[in-house]
């Protein structure tokens, strides 16, 4: 059974940080892009950052860049979401993704074959 699994998420003042990590198994994801989305209240999922197969490239929404740091570890097929300086509309449900036929990194929810169930980041202002 495949299965993404979040955790890391919290409660955090505003400028504070937290590390996300989601954690894939059922198979071998060391080949697929991996992806981290959210969800706010009332709002489309949204985009956040993705990572390629090798960790070689990463690329992040404008709106979490120089913020969010992505990393992986395919030796513990995990993903790692780094949130420093973390603002109240950060606030979401935050969502691991796991594209198994990668051919570019896709800001798309579409292109995603494998999701996570979520974990709630909530930042106090």
């Amino acid at each position: 059974q495949v299965q993404l699994v979040e955790s890391g998420g919290g409660l955090v003042q505003a400028g504070g940080s937290l590390r996300l990590s989601c954690a894939a198994s059922g198979r071998t994801f060391s080949g697929d892009i991996l992806g981290w989305f959210r969800q706010a209240p009332g709002k489309e999922r949204e985009f956040v950052s993705a990572i390629t197969p090798n960790g070689g490239v990463t690329y992040s929404a404008d709106s979490v860049k120089g913020r969010f740091t992505l990393s992986r570890d395919n030796a513990k097929s995990t993903v790692y979401l780094q949130m420093n300086n973390l603002k109240p509309e950060d606030t979401a449900v935050y969502y691991c993704a796991a594209d198994e036929v990668p051919t570019r990194l896709s800001t798309q929810y579409r292109d995603y074959d494998y999701w996570g169930q979520g974990t709630q980041v909530t930042v106090s202002s």
